[in-house]
């Protein structure tokens, strides 16, 4: 890059001496760098005729290259500053599917307000695909919870704990019940979040406490789940800050209570690239017990 800078300069004053007091080198090391930049691509760049400097053929050939090359090292130069600052940068974020937005979305305006220059790119999913997707490098954060501890690859930090609720539509008989047990839903219609990540460990409590549901609609989508449950089709087993239907009446599940817990994730011993310590740092500290429910 040093031969790049002398040989541009030297293009602009066609002469070595106030090329060299330019660049704030001594002429014999500006002429030494044009002599190796002349060995590299084969041939002389300047011809010295006493007082008439001037390009060769070869010269004229590189110039636009070479200035090129200067203002792309220069733009990546700034660049890079820039990502050390926090301007201009992309954090591709992984969010568990089955996570809500109205639990979250105060944090992301919190994040947002004080890094307005990091473009948060947020990417769905399992928490097993999350995982998958972060040991690959295709995210570089992610948040989700499973009933089982994760894998010794990434490194967790709890955030928050949530509860399952049932969730009814207007005059299902739960409706009038303050809370609902396990045992209760033994024969009753149950519409089937396909993504749910604690299914199985749940559908094995149930069971433990004598229900045996009867599922009769299944959705990998939230919002189709609950638009079936408000139209009288059965109950859904769902985290409470995942309701976003209007008019969804949710009851507390007990005997037994089963909770989850959202964590942030990420991949144990990767260097962090400065967003992803800073949105690390601000989720951990943002009040989760104060956020909007």
């Amino acid at each position: 890059m040093h031969q790049i800078r002398y040989f541009l300069a030297v293009c602009e004053t066609l002469n070595f001496t106030r090329a060299a007091e330019t660049c704030h080198v001594s002429q014999p090391s500006l002429t030494r760098a044009i002599k190796g930049l002349e060995d590299e691509l084969g041939g002389p760049l300047f011809r010295r005729e006493r007082n008439n400097t001037h390009l060769t053929g070869l010269g004229e050939m590189m110039r636009p290259h070479l200035s090129q090359v200067l203002i792309e090292t220069e733009a990546a130069k700034e660049r890079a500053k820039s990502f050390g600052r926090l301007e201009d940068v992309e954090l591709k974020l992984g969010m568990m599917c089955t996570i809500g937005p109205r639990r979250f979305v105060p944090f992301l305006q919190t994040f947002r307000d004080r890094h307005p220059k990091v473009r948060l790119v947020v990417q769905d999913g399992s928490n097993h695909q999350l995982q998958e997707r972060l040991a690959q490098g295709e995210l570089d954060v992610a948040i989700y919870g499973q009933p089982d501890e994760i894998d010794e690859r990434f490194h967790a930090r709890r955030l928050y704990d949530e509860r399952f609720v049932i969730g009814v539509g207007p005059g299902h008989p739960f409706d009038k019940q303050n809370v609902v047990c396990a045992k209760d839903l033994d024969g009753q219609n149950y519409v089937n979040r396909l993504q749910c990540e604690f299914f199985d460990h749940a559908r094995r409590l149930f069971r433990e406490n004598g229900a045996k549901t009867v599922i009769v609609f299944r959705s990998d989508r939230d919002d189709w789940v609950q638009s079936m449950v408000m139209a009288g089709l059965g109950f859904t087993f769902i985290p409470e800050y995942a309701v976003t239907m209007p008019g969804l009446s949710i009851r507390p599940l007990i005997e037994p209570e089963i909770t989850r817990s959202i964590q942030v994730v990420t991949v144990r011993g990767r260097p962090h690239v400065p967003a992803v310590g800073a949105f690390v740092h601000e989720v951990l500290a943002f009040p989760w017990m104060n956020a909007s429910t």
